[in-house]
């Protein structure tokens, strides 16, 4: 039942990402992926980091019916991402709070 329920509202995360504009449509770079930064800070925006890496990890997580993280806390660095840079994404930290709580929850 979480699988189902985090890959919806993975769907609705980058559905809110497209509506923020903070989905690009270009590809990154493969040495971008790798970092061991928190949230590959040094080479990769927030915005970045959620479409090429958290929601394709979490992606394969579901379709792999794998053992989700056993917590997860990822809205609040979004709350400071997106302040920070005056982005209106409220609906995006929402929704990544609503990630949190289900992984954290499981």
């Amino acid at each position: 039942m979480n699988h189902t329920q985090l890959q919806h509202l993975l769907g609705v995360l980058e559905a809110e990402l497209k509506l923020a504009q903070q989905w690009s449509t270009q590809k990154i770079a493969p040495e971008n992926l790798v970092s061991s930064e928190p949230f590959a800070i040094d080479k990769l925006s927030f915005s970045q980091w959620l479409q090429f890496v958290f929601i394709p990890r979490l992606q394969f997580i579901c379709d792999e019916k794998a053992p989700l993280p056993v917590s997860c806390s990822v809205a609040p660095m979004a709350e400071e991402f997106y302040r920070l840079n005056q982005i209106d994404a409220e609906a995006v930290i929402d929704y990544l709070a609503s990630i949190d709580q289900l992984i954290t929850s499981a």
